[in-house]
């Protein structure tokens, strides 16, 4: 193979690329030597904004296939046929930390699911807890304020983090979840994903039923202790991409099992819990799991940054038979989500190739902005309705709509027989063996004692007490130890 030639941005060829021009030997450098200037320009712009929040992540390609017959459920075109696949592209990632941060700390972990459709693009944004730490997207910012890193000093604070908690007690039940045993998986491999937020499907006889999704690791479950990632994260701070490039490399495909729950919309209004709070989950002897598919990761990318960085999921991307609900942390993230992306990477992100269609091509009337490579020819308009064929609407509903009645306001959502802030994570402790409540205790103590201010502690406390008397007094106790 013949060497190829080392070129310019516009493609001429480069002479020299040891030695930048000067006006003579040892004299200084010359403006006109635009190869360098191009260099060190193009450097100064490798990065973007980095995510505010998921910064940390890793990547990898693959296909989910149907095993099982859900069309009573949901007429998407990717779930119409046992062993139809759909190629997809996940991301994983850490939530609080910056893009420099270590892979094994304790953090709830993302996992976001790209289905390049026939119908287009269908983006499923999850994490690997059932539930969050808040049921309204107006605390989200300042959520996330409080478990970032504090303007003053730099680090993430535990006064922060827990006197955000203090005052917030939806959060008990995924403090719960972050503390307990499956705080901090030992791989992307070996954890679960959930969809989290509710979702509503659709069948083609317009029926509508509410949805929560699950991924089952068919890895098996693993996890570390606390003492356990502090080791790795000193050996390896990007663990969790070296185990997920390597079994990919070596042709262990990760593979999880998607089930669902499904709830017939009639049953919402009356059901025990809110079926729409992101605090809560339904049990599963009301809505038994039923298998859907697997999801099998393949490939890895060929450009983290390409592929990794620049890939923007939005969950307002659906496809015919699957919409929102009411859920108010689903609707809030359905502008969030797609807004960032438009802040970092461009309002043609979707251009991108991680981010188009690949199943199908983007036909709309967007045009122009930065970076716009998709404009149309001298017969193409760019408005709707015109006379020239352009691309038209359909009139098919993506999913079944949603009724609404009362008043507008800032309302508090609608209370449920058994809607309260402690009683599913009481539930949670309770169904823990003693060994997993005692490393449980302990990872909340071990951070809840940090706190310099009584009054949160014992905020955070009564909370715990809340949800089970035992749970409470057992972290009270374990804190007063550590404090003395």
């Amino acid at each position: 193979m013949s060497q190829r030639v080392l070129t310019t941005e516009s493609g001429a060829p480069v002479a020299d690329n040891q030695n930048s021009a000067t006006a003579g030997v040892g004299g200084p450098l010359l403006l006109q030597d635009q190869h360098l200037l191009e260099k060190l320009a193009r450097f100064n712009r490798e990065r973007i904004p980095e995510r505010v929040v998921h910064a940390r992540g890793s990547g990898a390609y693959g296909y989910f296939e149907v095993t099982d017959d859900v069309t009573g459920f949901t007429k998407a075109a990717f779930l119409s046929e046992v062993g139809k696949r759909t190629e997809t592209f996940i991301r994983f990632s850490t939530v609080a930390d910056s893009l420099g941060g270590a892979d094994a700390v304790r953090d709830p972990r993302g996992f976001a699911l790209k289905f390049y459709t026939e119908e287009g693009n269908y983006d499923l944004v999850g994490n690997n807890t059932p539930v969050f730490f808040i049921k309204d997207p107006i605390k989200f910012p300042d959520f996330i304020h409080s478990q970032k890193r504090d303007p003053f000093t730099g680090k993430q604070e535990p006064d922060n983090v827990w006197d955000f908690w203090a005052h917030s007690p939806e959060s008990t039940h995924q403090i719960t979840w972050l503390f307990g045993d499956r705080g901090i998986p030992a791989s992307y491999r070996h954890m679960h994903g959930f969809g989290s937020h509710t979702y509503q499907w659709t069948n083609e006889a317009g029926e509508a039923f509410f949805v929560k999704y699950h991924f089952k690791t068919n890895q098996g479950i693993r996890s570390l202790s606390a003492e356990q990632a502090a080791e790795l994260v000193g050996k390896d701070a990007n663990s969790h991409q070296t185990d997920l490039f390597q079994a990919i490399e070596r042709g262990v495909n990760p593979s999880w099992t998607l089930y669902v729950q499904v709830m017939p919309a009639a049953e919402a209004a009356d059901y025990r819990f809110n079926p729409f709070d992101l605090t809560k989950v339904w049990p599963h002897a009301d809505y038994p799991l039923q298998r859907v598919g697997r999801l099998v990761l393949d490939r890895n990318p060929d450009n983290v940054f390409a592929e990794v960085e620049q890939a923007a999921f939005s969950p307002n991307n659906f496809v015919p038979g699957i919409g929102p609900s009411p859920d108010k942390m689903l609707q809030g993230r359905l502008f969030a989500y797609a807004d960032a992306h438009r802040y970092r990477l461009g309002v043609n992100h979707t251009l991108l190739p991680v981010n188009a269609p690949k199943a199908t091509t983007a036909q709309n009337y967007g045009r122009d902005g930065f970076m716009a490579t998709r404009n149309g020819s001298r017969h193409d308009k760019n408005y709707e309705p015109n006379s020239y064929q352009g691309p038209a609407q359909t009139d098919a509903a993506l999913s079944a709509p949603l009724a609404i009645h009362g008043w507008t306001g800032t309302h508090e959502a609608p209370a449920h027989v058994k809607d309260d802030d402690f009683f599913q994570a009481g539930e949670l402790y309770r169904l823990m063996s003693e060994d997993e409540k005692g490393r449980l205790v302990a990872n909340i103590a071990g951070s809840l004692s940090q706190v310099s201010r009584e009054d949160v502690i014992e905020r955070n406390v009564a909370h715990f007490a809340a949800a089970d008397p035992e749970y409470g007094r057992r972290v009270a106790d374990a804190v007063a130890a550590l404090r003395d």
